[in-house]
């Protein structure tokens, strides 16, 4: 749930005097409740007046997030890049929210998407709509949220999907347990390969998916996976991540080839095929209902898939992707109820 605290147009605020109310009211009922500024700025002088105003008067919780609503106004790139940045120096999660036509005609969104998640909004009509259509989707890279309508319910409300779990910012905790590994010892015949990483790393201050993957010789996609993330989820200083991202590769080559267990201790068996969905599913980075997701998937969606696994109460398949694996669950492992068909 989004809450605006207010509007910034040129110079002029416009607070909403029911963000404090709102923020408690559904805070109360369990709901995570994140930020929003209609942002209507040009220069860093207004980007500073904005947030100096509006960012000691944020009452969602640290890491949550803050988004500038950027759809009006002749914004500019360098502006925008240092109101999000001052954002997460504040501690929040920065992510620019906008119409796709508006913002690539006014700023560099390709650039700014590289250093910050978007929530871009796009639908076809202002009819109720309860469901997204993905058809309008804007695609464009590093969508966090894509808002599918505003009119959710009759009278108006914006409906959107969380893309990749960055709504649970502030709110969740790393809750998959710290998994310890055999100590790896090569044999003499082996090539010499690169020094193994320690099982865990503690997040340092002004470290990045990027940067801890980079260290450890890993794909930053893998990493945030096997921690049940994504790459837009925040990092915070004395976090704890999992790392040796090849785990499950040495523990295949160890095994017949066709079944082997990962680093979570789930088995998996060797088998491709595809599955087409005939419900709205959950495309996500790891394979557990709390990892972060990928995608919603709706009826009729084809998933080419390389392996399955039967665990936590569910037969999920891996899909490859070009920046790791997808996983989705595809039947109850017990009631046997498929969610789909299988060739």
């Amino acid at each position: 749930m989004f809450s605006q605290i207010g509007g910034y147009y040129n110079g002029s605020f416009v607070p909403h005097w029911t963000y404090g109310s709102q923020v408690q009211t559904f805070r109360a009922r369990g709901q995570h409740v994140h930020t929003y500024i209609y942002a209507q700025f040009s220069g860093r002088w207004q980007a500073d007046q904005m947030l100096n105003y509006y960012l000691p008067r944020v009452t969602t919780p640290k890491g949550s997030i803050v988004a500038l609503d950027v759809e009006s106004g002749n914004p500019d790139t360098d502006s925008v890049l240092y109101a999000l940045g001052r954002i997460k120096a504040a501690g929040y999660t920065p992510i620019l929210y906008g119409y796709k036509n508006f913002l690539v005609n006014h700023i560099n969104l390709q650039y700014i998407s590289t250093q910050y998640p978007l929530w871009l909004a796009e639908y076809p009509d202002y009819s109720v709509r309860r469901y997204p259509n993905f058809g309008f989707f804007p695609s464009f890279n590093n969508v966090a949220i894509f808002q599918f309508t505003s009119t959710y319910v009759l009278g108006g409300l914006d409906g959107d999907v969380d893309l990749t779990g960055i709504t649970n910012n502030g709110y969740t905790q790393n809750t998959n347990p710290t998994v310890t590994q055999p100590v790896n010892r090569p044999s003499n015949t082996q090539k010499q390969q690169p020094q193994p990483a320690a099982n865990t790393y503690t997040v340092r201050y002004g470290d990045s998916w990027w940067s801890i993957a980079n260290r450890h010789g890993m794909n930053m996609y893998t990493l945030a996976q096997i921690n049940g993330r994504s790459i837009s989820s925040m990092l915070y200083p004395g976090q704890t991540l999992r790392i040796r991202a090849n785990v499950q590769t040495n523990q295949q080559s160890k095994n017949s080839g066709s079944t082997w267990r990962d680093a979570l201790g789930d088995t998996w068996h060797k088998e491709n095929g595809t599955f087409t969905s005939n419900t709205w599913l959950n495309l996500r980075w790891g394979a557990r209902t709390s990892s972060s997701r990928i995608a919603l998937l709706n009826p009729g969606s084809t998933v080419k898939y390389d392996a399955w696994s039967n665990h936590g109460g569910y037969v999920w398949v891996r899909q490859p992707r070009n920046n790791g694996y997808g996983y989705v669950v595809v039947r109850n492992a017990v009631t046997h109820q498929a969610y789909g068909s299988f060739k």
